[in-house]
């Protein structure tokens, strides 16, 4: 117990003081704080100002309750959150439909005679956004109805959305996430000590949630198409219901993570009407290679102008060199048709599955469509892992839904990647095997 190191009368005093403990390893995970009313007495205080402090250190994620055991010091997160690194290598002799990887032959290449002229001998007080990509860039942005008054270039959607996260949300915080989610946008919110709000998702993309469950959150992120794990895209109908919450709340920031982007058969439900304070990121991984770490970021001008500033007082700008790379490999990809051609052949990977999952014969209870695009398709189920055990007793490996779930429903989630046409036959017929003692799920 460590009641002798906690001081203060108001509060805030109070929170500071157990903090300053926390900080110098006088009280470590799992330590036990006194009662309320204990401290209260020791300290001469209303019990209240004890449970406000309590309350701001448990909503910061540093303490919890639980039960009979009282206040305690939160553990530390786990070093390995959901979806990250770490994967464990699959079992020999299994397809992988589980990493979720893009297709490396469907990606650009870029040539030898690309390299001449990409460096621009620029220095330190050369621009934050090369001229090639800012080009590319705002082309992109006006082809999508979007504003281009304000822009950035960051390493990753997870880069942008984390400095947009700091700026505008503290510690206890509450941020709405779809569910389920991409797992590290999941991971990067409870990191930062915010508390992950789920929004179910459908075929229309994110439910629109009663106006009470948006009160009190300071962001809500929404994939606008090729949702990650469904597949869903945002439908005007849908935007238009969520747009009005945002309205009538204009502090509410909104990250909109269009990462399909130039990939996508869907338009852009946001476009054109867009809430009081939004902010679109674009990442170049799934159109032009997962390595190459560019993403681009639009949204009002007083929020890209703090983002710039927090950017600038660490690692100042993203490489111009490798904005120059990104910039050539897009432009040209567009005018040669590969981005359209890779897109297209997603496309037709998923059109394959649903067609063949239609097609199983009625003993095996048929699927309902596959639906969305992208790279990923979602499946309910009562059980992940009798399912996954079910799949790899047939050679694939999916993935297991539980790191993308807030509060839903179990599933898995195969990626279509790597999948060949000649395998989409077996895939739907193995699926269907696995899942026949489950009639009647929803696949998105």
């Amino acid at each position: 117990m460590k009641s002798w190191s906690i001081k203060g009368a108001t509060a805030a005093q109070i929170a500071a003081s157990i903090e300053e403990s926390l900080r110098s390893g006088a009280m470590v995970p799992g330590d036990a704080l006194p009662a309320v009313r204990a401290l209260a007495d020791r300290l001469g205080v209303n019990p209240n100002t004890v449970a406000a402090a309590y309350a701001r250190l448990r909503d910061a994620g540093r303490l919890q309750t639980d039960g009979r055991r009282g206040t305690r010091v939160a553990e530390p997160l786990p070093s390995a959150l959901p979806g990250g690194q770490g994967i464990p290598a699959l079992p020999a002799g299994l397809r992988d439909l589980a990493g979720g990887d893009v297709d490396t032959a469907l990606l650009p290449r870029l040539h030898a005679d690309a390299w001449p002229g990409l460096l621009s001998g620029e220095g330190y007080g050369g621009p934050a956004e090369a001229p090639a990509w800012r080009e590319v860039a705002h082309a992109w942005l006006a082809r999508q109805g979007l504003p281009a008054e304000a822009t950035g270039v960051y390493s990753g959607t997870l880069d942008v959305v984390e400095r947009a996260l700091r700026l505008h949300a503290r510690a206890g915080d509450r941020v709405a996430l779809e569910d389920p989610c991409w797992p590290p946008m999941a991971a990067l919110v409870q990191s930062l000590r915010l508390r992950p709000v789920p929004l179910p998702v459908d075929a229309q993309g994110a439910r629109v949630p009663p106006a009470e469950v948006l009160d009190g959150c300071a962001a809500i992120v929404l994939t606008p198409r090729a949702h990650n794990p469904t597949g869903c895209a945002l439908s005007e109908p849908r935007w238009r219901a969520l747009r009005r919450l945002l309205l009538a709340r204009p502090h509410l920031l909104c990250i909109l993570d269009d990462y399909w982007g130039p990939l996508s058969q869907e338009p852009m439900a946001p476009a054109g009407a867009l809430p009081p304070l939004w902010l679109y990121v674009l990442s170049a991984g799934k159109f032009l290679g997962p390595d190459l770490r560019v993403a681009l970021a639009a949204g009002p001008p007083a929020l890209m102008q703090a983002l710039r500033a927090q950017q600038a007082a660490g690692p100042r700008w993203v490489s111009r060199l490798l904005q120059v790379v990104a910039a050539g490999l897009w432009r040209n990809a567009e005018a040669s048709g590969q981005l359209a051609r890779a897109g297209q052949a997603y496309a037709r990977r998923r059109h394959a599955l649903e067609f063949a999952l239609r097609s199983q014969p009625p003993a095996q209870a048929p699927l309902p469509p596959v639906g969305g695009e992208g790279l990923h398709v979602w499946v309910p189920v009562d059980n992940e892992a009798t399912v996954l055990a079910a799949l790899a007793a047939r050679g694939w490996a999916a993935q297991a839904g539980a790191p993308f779930r807030i509060a839903s429903g179990p599933a898995v989630r195969l990626s279509l990647g790597a999948l060949q046409g000649d395998e989409v036959g077996p895939l739907a017929r193995d699926l269907a095997a696995a899942l026949s003692p489950l009639p009647g799920r929803a696949v998105f």
